[in-house]
């Protein structure tokens, strides 16, 4: 047991390099998930990052029946978003952080991710809205990715496009087409179409939000990685 399971807010701010103890959402979060997790100490971080994405698999498979189903979706759904918290928090409890799970973490996240983008996809969004929220998901991440592999020791920024909005997004497509087939209130309009509509403009905002946070992040920071020359990152250096 380490001393995160006391205060897991500053082992998760520790663990990502975000000071996350200003939000009253984040932290109570946190608190509940490292809550869920006390039984689960004896369980493997890396076995629940894989349980997560086959509960997102079921999702798909849910949401594909058609009819009172979607609801199912939705409890899949909000158990794929609970176990992307056990598996961190498991880890930050037991002292089982380290670089391979980290990874593990990271491809379960995208395939939980694809899997989400299938749900709307299978209750009725458009394939071309799904096909690039896809390519936007996943350059939100690879460019976070990067920036972390060139130095940059946070997050970045903490975005409006991270998963907790990409599984209330879901989530809501779920129940609503659960409970309300003929469609949103006053336009009709499909509820994974819609919820496909706001996805994508998160994923504008957050990915704008993102892009200015690792120009903070690296400017003016030298690159001490492989092939590196020492030289920092400066504002113009891209001119040619």
């Amino acid at each position: 047991m380490t001393g995160d399971e006391a205060n897991p807010v500053a082992g998760w701010s520790r663990l990502h390099g975000e000071d996350v103890s200003g939000s009253r959402l984040v932290v109570g979060w946190l608190r509940l998930v490292h809550a869920l997790a006390r039984p689960l100490d004896r369980v493997h971080p890396d076995v629940l990052s894989v349980a997560g994405v086959m509960v997102a698999a079921g999702a798909v498979a849910a949401a594909g029946a058609g009819g009172r189903w979607a609801l199912l979706a939705l409890l899949l759904v909000v158990a794929t978003g609970v176990l992307d918290g056990l598996d961190g928090a498991v880890a930050l409890r037991t002292g089982k952080v380290r670089p391979l799970g980290a990874v593990v973490d990271a491809v379960a996240d995208r395939l939980s991710d694809l899997s989400l983008l299938l749900v709307l996809l299978v209750l009725g969004a458009e394939a071309w809205w799904c096909a690039v929220i896809g390519v936007t998901v996943l350059l939100h991440e690879y460019a976070r990715a990067k920036a972390q592999a060139v130095g940059m020791a946070s997050a970045g920024a903490i975005t409006v496009a991270e998963r907790p909005t990409r599984m209330i997004v879901v989530a809501i497509a779920c129940a609503g087409t659960g409970l309300a087939p003929g469609g949103t209130p006053v336009t009709g309009w499909g509820w994974a179409a819609v919820s496909a509509v706001v996805w994508a403009g998160c994923a504008v905002v957050g990915f704008g939000q993102l892009a200015a946070g690792i120009r903070r992040a690296l400017t003016g920071r030298p690159w001490t990685g492989p092939f590196a020359s020492g030289r920092s990152d400066q504002v113009r250096d891209d001119s040619r």
